[in-house]
């Protein structure tokens, strides 16, 4: 795929993925999204990437939807047809083809570098990234009720998840919005810095990566299936399937041989620096 909207980069181990529509504070498009997702994908597929962070060039990071052009367009006539019925969405992506959240969730660890505003969809695309680092300054809100709307990409449950359900009901029903500062202090963002945001996704994007690949992995799945398990044993049950699979990797192998040694890992499955 030819990348107009986004930017490519890599840093070490880890791909920086950078929105690139800055005259437009990076507005969402279908074109983005699409370019987005083709780029994880590749990724996931790359030995040579072992995390991903995703920021925004100039100074916004993803001010929303880009209103306007399409989505404008729809306007008249989605007021006159019925709703269609509500699409299956799959719960696994590999492709890229399918659901945002699914191929999020099943990726190599993503990091948001959030470097300036991430407002509506630049926000809630973001809520399944493993952590979000923020800057002070920088806005974020999920004001779909503001345009008449409602939360999407599973933003609903992971407002609440992130936050709890009185920070989330107010940032979904209020459509508020909050520095970076407080973006951390509500658990919206995992951290906020007061400059260099992308450096600071940096040095956690490859913490991470240093970790193995297949177990990271299999312990996001865990968290995504288990973050709303109410049956206790289930989650356990799908926790010692995982954990007899990771038993039998080279990765776990060669952490306690590495242990016994006193020496550090070196995993097969960690990117190297090129």
């Amino acid at each position: 795929m030819e990348y107009q909207q986004i930017l490519l980069e890599r840093r070490n181990a880890v791909l920086v993925l950078s929105l690139n529509r800055p005259d437009r504070l990076n507005a969402w498009t279908p074109r983005m999204m699409s370019e987005m997702r083709h780029a994880i994908v590749a990724a996931n597929s790359d030995d040579a990437v072992g995390a991903i962070v995703v920021t925004g060039n100039g100074r916004g990071f993803c001010a929303g939807a880009d209103i306007g052009g399409e989505f404008a367009a729809q306007l008249d006539s989605r007021a006159t047809t019925p709703p269609p019925e509500p699409k299956k969405i799959p719960e696994r992506s590999e492709s890229g083809s399918a659901d945002w959240v699914a191929l999020v969730r099943s990726s190599k660890p993503l990091v948001a570098a959030v470097n300036g505003a991430a407002i509506g969809v630049g926000l809630s695309m973001i809520l399944p990234f493993d952590r979000i680092v923020t800057l002070a300054s920088a806005k974020l809100s999920v004001r779909f009720v503001k345009l008449g709307l409602v939360p999407e990409l599973a933003s609903s449950h992971f407002l609440v998840t992130r936050c709890g359900w009185g920070a989330a009901s107010w940032m979904a029903m209020s459509g508020a919005t909050v520095d970076g500062v407080e973006a951390a202090r509500m658990g919206l963002a995992d951290r906020c810095v007061e400059a260099n945001v992308l450096d600071e996704a940096l040095v956690d994007a490859e913490i991470l990566a240093a970790n193995p690949g297949p177990q990271l992995r299999m312990i996001k799945d865990l968290l995504t299936v288990n973050s709303a398990g109410v049956d206790l044993g289930e989650v356990q049950r799908r926790e010692l399937s995982a954990l007899e699979v990771a038993y039998r990797t080279p990765e776990h192998r060669e952490a306690v041989s590495a242990f016994l040694e006193k020496r550090a890992p070196v995993f097969v499955s960690t990117p190297t620096n090129p």
